[in-house]
């Protein structure tokens, strides 16, 4: 589903070194054709301020739909006009590009990605997911790492995506639960409790398409 005509648009612009902005705007799309979306300026939520986007600017997106379900996207600045509105001009995402979250539900898939886990100065493992999800995963790792329920642990995720690159995604989770497997080894469910819309939207991503991988065996 593509954004339409009136509909607010909530924004984050992510900086040269890819971490995103922890301000959120919100605008309306003016108009849009084929490959464009046309904006108008945009304004802090909580302070109602303007600011001007630039050209080259990288934005996470995301709009609600009839349902009020959150639909993610990622778009460039490519232009701005100043005729009778000032409108930016942000790319139009492929519709197999927006991503559609449920607010508080997830999809979630089996996968085995690496995930770097640092729990202290002294604590510090490498560990496969069992599954994840937009709002957290699990792993496995040897039993004798002391991790127990409510740790706050800081990670690192390679994601893979379709050009054959890892994205590494950075968070901060919370342990839930720590479960014990076959003999040596544990299960260990996290959420997620600080993690920028960009990566999450990665992570979205990557569900989605491995659940159409698994839809097409």
């Amino acid at each position: 589903m593509l954004p339409k005509i009136n509909q607010i648009l909530y924004i984050k612009i992510n900086s040269m070194d890819g971490g995103e902005s922890v301000d959120e705007y919100k605008t309306r799309i003016a108009d849009m054709t084929d490959d464009t979306i046309f904006v108008e300026i945009p304004v802090e939520v909580n302070t109602g301020i303007s600011r001007s986007l630039s050209y080259g600017n990288v934005l996470s997106a995301y709009f609600f739909d009839d349902m009020e379900i959150k639909n993610y996207f990622i778009s460039t600045v490519i232009g701005v006009s100043n005729n009778i509105m000032h409108l930016f001009h942000i790319t139009k995402p492929a519709p197999e590009a927006v991503t559609k979250v449920q607010r508080r539900n997830f999809l979630r898939v089996q996968a085995e990605l690496e995930v770097a886990v640092k729990h202290s100065e002294q604590l510090q493992f490498v560990a496969l997911t069992d599954d994840i999800g937009g709002g957290g995963l699990s792993l496995l790792c040897d039993d004798y790492i002391p991790l127990a329920e409510q740790n706050i642990v800081s990670c690192w995720l390679l994601v893979p995506n379709k050009n054959g690159q890892n994205d590494h995604v950075p968070f901060k989770s919370e342990v839930v639960r720590v479960a014990p497997l076959a003999p040596g080894t544990q299960r260990v469910m996290m959420r997620f409790t600080d993690i920028s819309d960009r990566d999450r939207q990665k992570i979205i991503q990557f569900c989605f398409e491995r659940q159409f991988e698994f839809r097409k065996n």
